[in-house]
């Protein structure tokens, strides 16, 4: 049985969250969270809610025992870049990306 969530839009740079999502690829859910929990990234927070809505997904939907789950799939991909400009010298402007991301992660017993 494979259960996923999805968070769409997050207000953190793809790059940032990829190197969170690389350490709790295939481990345990508990070792995850406490990867997540102690995690001084600024993406940690958001990825382990969308960890913990997984789980709560398994367990609800197709009741799922939370110990032997794991982390099988977990992938962040880019969302829409929001533009921006900064003012620059000589009247000109300067374009400022603020990228979003999208993460998905998937569990499995």
């Amino acid at each position: 049985m494979r259960v996923r969530a999805i968070a769409k839009r997050l207000r953190v740079s793809p790059q940032k969250v990829r190197l969170i999502a690389d350490q709790i690829r295939g481990k345990n859910v508990e070792q995850a969270f406490d990867i997540l929990q102690y995690g001084v990234q600024k993406g940690a927070p958001l990825v382990r809610k969308v960890l913990d809505s997984a789980v709560a997904n398994a367990e609800t939907n197709w009741g799922a025992d939370v110990d032997e789950l794991k982390v099988e799939e977990v992938y962040v991909n880019e969302g829409v870049r929001l533009k921006r400009f900064r003012a620059r010298a000589r009247g000109r402007g300067a374009r400022i990306t603020k990228r979003t991301c999208h993460v998905t992660i998937t569990v499995a017993d």
